[in-house]
């Protein structure tokens, strides 16, 4: 069985969406959302979709995701953003992605429900990165063996990049793999500021975590995807 996890704070118009695509698959699954103290009707939407919902004390998504995978009962963990959607057959392809006994997880090819011609050319450099890397984000629907997240100790208890952390720790335990369909996940966060201001700012964090990554591992000279 899969658990999909899912945190969420006031998701109540992007959850539906959400549910209803996993609702679709055609795979032997529990949905789990964790409602960290929604003022909305999150936690109303997902039990009436027949997830089960667990409340965090704390709003921070690798707390809720590691509470999550506390609770699951399933031999696959799928961690999904409240806003991103599965695409038919994408269970299935993870299942058989997982019969593979040198895999020990990945994610997902990701796009945008937007037009943009730039989205649309990052979400190809993403793949590009995940597929030479294995270094996915939190809206790639990052999924790994229950025995290779107890063995990583879940989730950094980190307010960013818990999801980049993550996967590099998990690439380091086994193969991981890019699968497709991709998954559609809300462009909504590049509204205030715009698709390429907000995609700049992102490298640029993204590049700050990665040199105190290897300053703090103490490798010289790494490359982009070399490991200690």
């Amino acid at each position: 069985m899969i658990s999909v996890i899912i945190p969420a704070f006031n998701e109540a118009a992007e959850l539906p969406a959400t549910l209803a695509a996993l609702c679709a698959q055609e795979a032997l699954l529990e949905v789990i959302v964790v409602d960290a103290g929604s003022a909305d009707a999150t936690a109303m939407v997902a039990h009436d979709a027949g997830a089960r919902v667990i409340s965090s004390a704390r709003r921070q998504r690798a707390a809720q995701m590691n509470l999550g995978a506390a609770a699951a009962r399933g031999d696959a963990l799928l961690f999904l953003h409240a806003d991103t959607r599965l695409a038919p057959g994408a269970l299935r392809a993870m299942e058989t992605a997982l019969r593979q006994e040198d895999v020990a997880g990945g994610g997902f090819a990701r796009r945008y429900d937007s037009p943009s011609l730039f989205l649309r050319v990052t979400c190809a450099l993403a793949e590009v990165r995940t597929r030479l890397c294995g270094w996915f984000l939190g809206d790639q629907a990052i999924f790994v063996r229950r025995n290779a997240f107890t063995a990583l100790g879940g989730f950094r208890a980190w307010d960013v990049f818990e999801d980049l952390d993550f996967s590099r720790r998990l690439a380091r335990t086994g193969r991981t793999v890019t699968l497709r369909p991709p998954v559609v996940s809300a462009a909504r966060r590049f509204t205030p500021s715009g698709a390429v201001r907000t995609t700049w700012r992102d490298v640029a964090l993204t590049l700050r975590y990665l040199a105190a990554t290897r300053q703090a591992e103490n490798v010289p000279n790494a490359s982009l995807c070399s490991e200690p």
